[in-house]
């Protein structure tokens, strides 16, 4: 397949990572959650007690135990840090609290977004998160924007903290999912909103097949002409 990337963004819950992977493994791509690089500085700040608004804190954070990214046999893109996998210390509810303000700060976007692109730079990648298809690749052949009811994405979450051993109401996600979308569109640094050329896909009621179906058509144009 020719070098291909493909952009996924949209808010929290709507199901990006979830449909991201699995057209990532049916292109035979690398899938990088953007998402998960954010919270790994968030993960940084909760694990060395750095306030969340202090951005040069964190820049020495980044800079004193960078983000070690490298693709697993599963083709995804796993973030270690001082050489141990991090992944599944990224959803806590801790990590979760400061994670917009964390990536709300200019100068750690910068360096995440030199990352992510050099990244998309060595293979075909599927990368998704709030600015992939606007500020990190707005070139990019495919554009997606995928949303979902409120309702839906609380439900999904519920269900994802689940597995995690944590347990909250869809009405307790309703509130957070609600002040996270608030949060991220109005930041002054690339706030969540669509691409101009980007795709819309709403995925209430639909399965992440059908998603992945849908998406795999645009890619499939792209990399035929």
């Amino acid at each position: 397949m020719q070098h291909v990337v493909v952009t996924i963004d949209g808010p929290a819950g709507a199901g990006k990572s979830t449909v991201a992977k699995k057209l990532a493994r049916r292109m035979g791509a690398l899938y990088v959650d953007s998402g998960a690089m954010y919270r790994a500085v968030a993960w940084l700040a909760v694990h060395y007690r750095v306030p969340e608004n202090q951005e040069e804190l964190l820049l020495n954070l980044l800079s004193e135990h960078p983000l070690e990214l490298h693709r697993s046999h599963h083709g995804i893109m796993e973030i270690s840090v001082d050489g141990h996998p991090v992944a599944d210390q990224l959803r806590t509810p801790q990590v979760s609290n400061i994670v917009s303000q964390v990536a709300a700060h200019p100068r750690v976007r910068q360096q995440l977004t030199r990352w992510q692109r050099e990244v998309g730079k060595r293979e075909s990648v599927v990368m998704d998160g709030r600015d992939i298809g606007t500020v990190v690749f707005p070139d990019a052949q495919v554009k997606v924007y995928l949303t979902a009811s409120l309702t839906e994405r609380a439900r999904r979450r519920v269900a994802e903290l689940s597995d995690q051993g944590y347990s909250l109401s869809t009405e307790e996600l309703i509130g957070a999912i609600e002040s996270r979308d608030e949060q991220d569109a109005s930041r002054t640094v690339a706030p969540l909103q669509p691409a101009a050329d980007a795709y819309h896909i709403d995925s209430t009621g639909k399965s992440v097949a059908e998603v992945v179906d849908e998406i795999l058509i645009l890619v499939h144009k792209v990399t035929h002409e």
